[in-house]
């Protein structure tokens, strides 16, 4: 990778593809029989950054602290610590059971937390921190107040929200404008050619409150990688989703789904490139998609992902992607379409602003993905 962008409405610049570490180690539900021996993850952290990346994602849940304590190893092997734009997350309690405050969106925890991560990270900040889920109890101005806090005493540069609902995200950010607190600069959501739920209401939100969306799961939890075919028991593929705990718990092995699998299959093959990488240069060139984490078990799997954004899908076989995988329209957002929405003008043409009123600004060679 040879390019950065600036995350939300911040200065931070970050790959356009960000290390997912989530199966780093071997402990608990994400580690297991598909998470990575420390020497595997090693390999996977000095391959990312030495082919540019920047943007590390973690979280204190991930293989119960382990992700985290790999990482802070491996910066301090490394020597790098201020390149690395490193991301973790708070909010379950994965240590304490039975203890109602070591879990949750609140002040109490997020500051217990913080102080845990930064342990295992050896380092005394992190570039982005994240709320991991809402809790639905914690008031959205208790969280930017804490964010702001931790800002100020130097032990966070960044903040952000991950699987929250919209209307909280709005509500967090229009705190922290209105009373000068720090301001969020992520959102990070499950996004893919099989999750496009996102569109409709957070797309809007994050592009007009300044909010870069960070997405996961692009690969559909591996459903888009190529590696699973329909079949009479629901699926045939070797990997999780064929598993006990797999696709079909998961609601993964759908007629749309397949149609969207087979569509992928026929794009990937005109264009001579892998089901993954097509899927993921797709998400990465969305609107308002700020960095695609992407995942690995192998060195040579996690090159094929990073090998993603060196191509560009023509519109025609974009359009096809488009249309094998739109999500239904909730209400009321059929009344904000352009056959609609005329009415409301008088069927006169009104526009935003013109186009080109507001040209992108990139520094060096120009971007080989729109």
């Amino acid at each position: 990778m040879d390019r950065y962008y600036l995350l939300g409405r911040s200065g931070l610049r970050v790959s356009p593809l960000s290390l997912g570490t989530m199966t780093f180690g071997k402990e608990g539900t994400y580690g297991g029989p598909w998470g990575s021996t420390e020497d595997v993850s090693r390999t996977l952290f000095h391959r990312y950054l030495d082919a540019g990346g920047n943007f590390v994602d973690t979280a204190d849940l991930y293989t119960h602290g382990t992700s985290e304590t790999l990482i802070g190893r491996f910066l301090e092997e490394r020597g790098d610590r201020d390149r690395v734009v490193l991301t973790t997350k708070y909010t379950y309690n994965a240590t304490r059971p039975g203890d109602p405050n070591a879990g949750g969106n609140s002040r109490k925890n997020m500051l217990r937390a913080v102080d845990a991560s930064l342990k295992r990270l050896r380092t005394d900040y992190i570039d982005l921190y994240l709320l991991h889920t809402w809790d639905r109890l914690t008031p959205a101005e208790e969280v930017v107040r804490t964010f702001d806090d931790l800002v100020r005493a130097g032990k966070i540069r960044y903040a952000g929200l991950s699987d929250v609902p919209s209307w909280y995200a709005a509500r967090a950010q229009t705190w922290a404008e209105a009373h000068a607190l720090t301001p969020l600069i992520n959102l990070q959501l499950q996004y893919s050619l099989v999750e496009r739920s996102l569109e409709h209401e957070y797309v809007p939100l994050a592009r007009t409150l300044g909010l870069g969306i960070t997405t996961w799961s692009p690969l559909g939890s591996g459903l888009l990688s190529g590696k699973y075919r329909p079949s009479e028991a629901g699926a045939h593929g070797d990997g999780r989703l064929t598993s006990a705990v797999g696709g079909q718990q998961l609601g993964l092995f759908t007629e749309r789904n397949w149609r969207i699998v087979a569509a992928l299959e026929q794009v990937s093959r005109e264009l001579g490139r892998d089901m993954s990488q097509v899927a993921l240069n797709w998400v990465a060139t969305q609107p308002g998609v700020g960095s695609v984490i992407i995942g690995a078990t192998n060195p040579r799997q996690l090159d094929g992902n990073l090998a993603a954004l060196d191509f560009t899908i023509p519109e025609g076989l974009r359009r096809q992607l488009d249309e094998a995988s739109a999500p239904p329209v909730p209400f009321p957002h059929g009344m904000f379409s352009n056959p609609y929405q005329l009415n409301l003008h008088g069927h006169a043409a009104v526009g935003d602003k013109p186009a080109g009123y507001t040209q992108p600004v990139f520094t060096g060679t120009a971007p080989r993905v729109g």
